[in-house]
């Protein structure tokens, strides 16, 4: 149901029709801004990723293939966008830095229980930006596939669509990210 509206608001953006861009835009703008986010971790780089990302569909719509889903085309025009933002970047190190002592914190503090405490918030949310920060330090070739697979939950196939990339390559790129993620946080969660 959902791909067929896509489809049609596509096909009448597509001829002209600034209203279907404009609810093509309003159906993917968050869900864009929270792809380019996770991968930026700054907002206004997110929120400049979104723009120009709406900006190469309006411009390009001679290179949409209506064989391929819509999404599949934006999510891939928004990744790359992030990937060449992260290529400009100087790396940054703070991933290294001193951590406060979190006693008996593990991965299972992320999954939400049926009672949440103000402590578990706390730890909740530590444990979050610890995760975020080290994903944040992944080389841009793991960061998207990491991003897309486990915050946007694309299944390892969609990825391969979006980054034009066989599934055999996404599947790599996803193990040596979570390895990566792994080496990383070991001594932060222990």
């Amino acid at each position: 149901m959902v791909e067929y509206f896509d489809t049609r608001l596509v096909k009448l953006a597509r001829k002209g029709d600034q209203v279907a861009f404009a609810e093509l835009v309003d159906l993917y703008k968050d869900r864009l801004f929270h792809l380019a986010y996770r991968m930026l971790s700054n907002r206004h780089e997110a929120e400049d990723i979104v723009q120009e990302t709406f900006l190469r569909v309006y411009k390009n719509w001679h290179r949409y293939d209506e064989k391929q889903k819509f999404s599949t085309w934006i999510y891939r025009i928004a990744t790359n966008l992030c990937i060449d933002r992260l290529r400009k970047r100087k790396p940054s190190y703070y991933l290294d830095a001193e951590m406060n002592d979190q006693d008996g914190l593990d991965g299972y503090t992320l999954i939400p229980g049926d009672e949440r405490t103000p402590e578990t918030e706390y730890l909740l949310s530590e444990t979050q930006q610890i995760i975020h920060q080290a994903i944040e330090g992944l080389p841009a070739k793991y960061k998207s596939v990491i991003v897309l697979r486990y915050l946007q939950e694309l299944s390892l196939q969609e990825i391969g669509e979006v980054l034009d990339m066989p599934v055999t390559t996404v599947k790599t790129r996803v193990h040596r990210g979570r390895e990566f993620l792994r080496k990383k946080l070991e001594h932060k969660m222990i």
